[in-house]
């Protein structure tokens, strides 16, 4: 689950061209007894937020990332197809794996204060519900964000209430 938002976080920084100066990263509260996980520096214009949740043997069984990057001046960002090619990815690194997955409709969202597009995929190994995996993404002047959580299927449904609890406290 890990490679998949590497692979989410690569293709949203190189698809939106960046400049140099970083503003004030957003603020996010994470939810009691999950561990934030720090992020190396990967690039002057690009702020990563993450924290996981674990199960009582230590394993991950829920991740949520925060990325914000700057957008260049003067460039227009679209943000559905942005959208769309990220969850293409994500489909293509889940079938690779040998899993199939099917995404709902890009529809309109809220991410903390700002307009958003969503989408969500549901992962099946053998016809079983393994995983779901969300994509949020928004526009606010030169910035772009996008929040993206996935776990395994019954801790991401009984998680519902901290995902809600995290998209409402956003400061972006």
């Amino acid at each position: 689950m890990i490679r998949l938002f590497k692979t989410l976080f690569v293709f949203f920084v190189f698809s939106l061209p960046a400049v140099c100066a970083l503003a004030d990263e957003p603020s996010v509260t994470w939810p009691a007894g999950w561990e934030v996980e720090a992020l190396p520096d990967s690039a002057p214009q690009v702020s990563r937020q993450r924290a996981v949740k674990n199960d009582a043997d230590g394993n991950q069984v829920m991740v949520m990332e925060l990325t914000m990057t700057q957008v260049e001046a003067g460039h227009q960002v679209n943000l559905q197809g942005v959208l769309l090619e990220m969850r293409k990815s994500i489909q293509k690194d889940f079938f690779q794996s040998g899993y199939q997955s099917v995404c709902n409709k890009v529809h309109a969202a809220m991410l903390g204060s700002l307009s958003a597009l969503e989408t969500t995929c549901t992962v099946t190994e053998n016809g079983r519900h393994v995983l779901s995996q969300t994509l949020v993404a928004a526009l606010d002047a030169d910035k772009a964000y996008v929040l993206s959580y996935a776990g395994q299927a019954q801790v991401y449904k009984d998680s519902a209430d901290e995902i809600v609890a995290v998209r409402n406290s956003l400061k972006l």
